[in-house]
């Protein structure tokens, strides 16, 4: 077998999994700032019961681990297709 192989699905997956990490990273940034906001508001009746629901930062967090879940597919699939 030639390096061409399993050498793309090794590097799209880590790709994948650097991408995963960062989405998951930008999500908890983008949680915290949106609190951290409403926090010092005197209203503070959306911080406490998180409401309004802002949907960005948990989609960015499911989207992480969704890119994390396939970024270890094609590691694991590019490792075993080395030593087959």
């Amino acid at each position: 077998m030639s390096w061409f192989d399993w050498y793309v699905p090794l590097i799209l997956g880590g790709v994948f999994l650097i991408l995963g990490v960062v989405g998951i990273l930008w999500g908890n940034y983008e949680e915290s700032s949106y609190y951290d906001a409403i926090a010092d508001r005197p209203d503070v009746r959306e911080f406490l019961e998180h409401l309004p629901w802002r949907p960005e930062p948990h989609a960015l967090k499911v989207g992480g681990r969704i890119l994390i879940a396939v970024g270890l597919f094609c590691v694991i699939f590019a490792i075993v297709w080395i030593f087959v």
